[in-house]
């Protein structure tokens, strides 16, 4: 714990110094790029407004990340269980990653209203195909002498998804989460962006760019950024005991 805080404190500490430096050696006008300490004073003197669009993101991420995992979980073992499945449906899931999914935003906002939900939509949609890709591959790629244990034992298939197959495919699973957490943030700071209700930090940063408040814009950045690892190093920890436990 104390080692991987002292490794993150490094890192911040070699990016503020390059942040500076680039200020420095540039000359970058605050209104181009604001040096740290200014986005410091913005995060304190706007903390009220940025905590109040900063819950709603939170809120818009999770959901999305709790849907969308257990929707893309459910179909891995759907595609698993199912030859037909296997046949009709994954060609489909496949073939709807073709479309951006930054192009549906419009469309969700039309379906959804102009509030949480075309948020909560957007970062399901984001996460839901790495979840679904990355549990399949592992629930397709059981060991060998697993499943020859369980065929000697005369397992149904049933039993041998779900006591064997399931669990031995649970780091595939963890590793479409960890990428999930990474990505669910970019679907709600879209759907902000494109046009929804006038909150959360994709709206706080697009507010603060029209009226030129470059550090405040920096500022609604740095706490999604800083939230974004927070949910990353959750779900990572959720893995950690999830692997702990079921294999």
């Amino acid at each position: 714990m104390i080692r991987s805080l002292g490794i993150g404190l490094g890192a911040l500490t070699i990016a503020l110094v390059f942040w500076q430096g680039l200020i420095w050696i540039f000359g970058f006008q605050k209104f181009i790029l604001p040096q740290p300490h200014e986005v410091v004073v913005s995060l304190w003197e706007f903390r009220a407004l940025i905590a109040e669009n900063a819950l709603v993101t939170v809120q818009a991420v999770v959901l999305g990340l709790i849907l969308g995992a257990g929707l893309g979980a459910a179909t891995a073992i759907s595609l698993a269980a199912s030859p037909f499945a296997r046949t009709y449906l994954r060609p489909i899931l496949v073939f709807t990653q073709a479309i951006p999914v930054f192009a549906l935003a419009p469309i969700l906002m039309i379906w959804f209203g102009f509030g949480t939900a075309p948020k909560i939509a957007m970062a399901l949609l984001i996460i839901y195909f790495p979840v679904t890709s990355a549990f399949f591959d592992g629930l397709t790629n059981t060991p060998r002498g697993y499943l020859d244990l369980a065929q000697t034992m005369q397992a149904r298939p049933f039993q041998t998804l779900w006591r064997v197959r399931v669990p031995a495919a649970i780091p595939s699973l963890c590793s479409g989460l960890r990428l999930a957490a990474v990505y669910a943030p970019i679907g709600a700071v879209i759907a902000d962006w494109v046009g929804g209700r006038a909150e959360g930090l994709g709206y706080l940063m697009i507010y603060a760019n029209s009226r030129t408040k470059i550090d405040l814009m920096f500022a609604a950045l740095v706490v999604l950024a800083v939230l974004t690892v927070l949910l990353h190093a959750g779900v990572d920890r959720f893995c950690r005991w999830l692997t702990a436990r079921y294999t």
